[in-house]
């Protein structure tokens, strides 16, 4: 009779434990990639995880989840967000699953290039148990695991934006190739442009962008994104039709820096401070331009305009032109994302030019901290006077 009684209630207890998923019976096994291979992604500066956007979410990752990251060196990133595009703040880490990326990637979002310092003592702080932890190597894996499902869905939602490729979703060729004339501080009429890529024609832009610069007779690019090989790699492709960038480029009036985000480093400070003083060598028009001429060209764009006197607001209107051009982000149009991305994007690369790197961008003196900028990547005093007298 005992033995009956404690066989219903151990059966009891167990189907309790079942209807409340706390026991195995049916509790769904959480999603897993194990022991993947990984790249050394060198231009932003992080991992590729080998495996495709579309492949790894088909394992049961979404967007805004929360994730955990282990390399077989030992090196964990732990409750992560994995997002579709670079949305937590500078500094902090993510898995990215980024348009156009060939795999999913963990990095540092405007921050050191993870695969470097994977696996470095002095970055794990108090984790002094993780002694056997190496260096990270290609020969090396990555496995991750869901953390929790949808913890960081909000974000995910506010911030994800996109973007069409086709000439006839937009008003003019002018807003489909991101181009203007830069207008702010005592910046010559028509002296400083910015643009999508003239050369890497991934967007189907490049065409277009080549007539709106030979329109506006440019006469020397700083190519953000890219180097001689890659550029070598544009003009062999049977879709590269931009002449007049060509031109440009055989004369030796493109200046390329292949540029990072890491906006607050010394070596990006130092590729920025050696591509401008080349260009103040340089007669304008110039043009400014990465890929998509959004992030790394809106960086260079406000720090030439801090530099020539322009005010605050002056260079949100024209930074935020850009996601009026791909997404229709406007001051009147999705308001809630442009404060987003105005107080979480352009901020904080603004806070880059005040004292400290965190002070008040609406107060503190832009031209001297963008002075101090170019001081510190290495540009000496005549040569900021000099670009200064070509740009004002």
């Amino acid at each position: 009779m005992n033995k009956a009684i404690k066989t219903a209630a151990v059966l009891l207890l167990c189907m309790l434990f079942c209807l409340a998923g706390l026991s195995g019976c049916s509790e769904e096994k959480k999603p897993q990639l194990e022991n993947c291979g990984i790249q050394h992604e060198q231009e932003f500066g992080g991992v590729y995880i080998c495996m495709t956007i579309d492949d790894f979410n088909a394992l049961g990752f979404s967007y805004g989840d929360s994730v955990k990251v282990t390399f077989s060196n030992g090196y964990e990133l732990a409750d992560i967000p994995y997002y579709n595009g670079y949305y937590t703040s500078n500094g902090e880490p993510l898995l990215v699953a980024y348009p156009g990326y060939p795999y999913i990637k963990a990095g540092i979002n405007n921050g050191e290039d993870l695969y470097t310092i994977a696996g470095l003592l002095e970055n794990e702080g108090p984790k002094i148990n993780l002694f056997s932890v190496a260096q990270l190597r290609e020969s090396d894996t990555a496995t991750i695991t869901l953390n929790e499902h949808g913890k960081y869905t909000a974000i995910q939602n506010a911030r994800d934006i996109h973007y069409y490729d086709e000439r006839e979703r937009y008003d003019s060729d002018e807003i489909f190739a991101n181009f203007r004339k830069i207008k702010a501080g005592n910046l010559k009429e028509g002296i400083l442009c910015r643009s999508a890529s003239p050369c890497d024609n991934q967007h189907n832009r490049a065409p277009y962008v080549d007539a709106q610069i030979q329109k506006a007779g440019v006469a020397f690019i700083l190519n953000l994104s890219d180097n001689d090989q890659k550029i070598q790699g544009y003009l062999e492709k049977p879709d590269f039709a931009s002449p007049y960038f060509l031109s440009l480029y055989e004369n030796g009036k493109v200046e390329p820096i292949a540029l990072n985000m890491n906006y607050g480093s010394d070596g990006f400070k130092a590729k920025v401070a050696g591509g401008l003083s080349v260009m103040a060598q340089n007669e304008g028009p110039y043009l400014v331009h990465c890929t998509e001429g959004k992030d790394r060209t809106g960086f260079l764009c406000l720090l030439l305009e801090a530099l020539c006197g322009a005010s605050y607001q002056e260079i949100v209107d024209d930074y935020m032109i850009t996601y009026d051009n791909y997404y229709g982000i406007s001051t009147t149009n999705q308001t809630d994302k442009y404060d987003v991305i105005v107080e979480n994007v352009l901020v904080p690369m603004l806070q880059v030019l005040t004292p400290g790197g965190n002070g008040d961008v609406q107060t503190a003196d832009l031209a001297a901290g963008a002075e101090r900028f170019l001081l510190e990547g290495g540009m000496t005093k005549e040569e900021i006077h000099r670009l200064r007298e070509r740009l004002m």
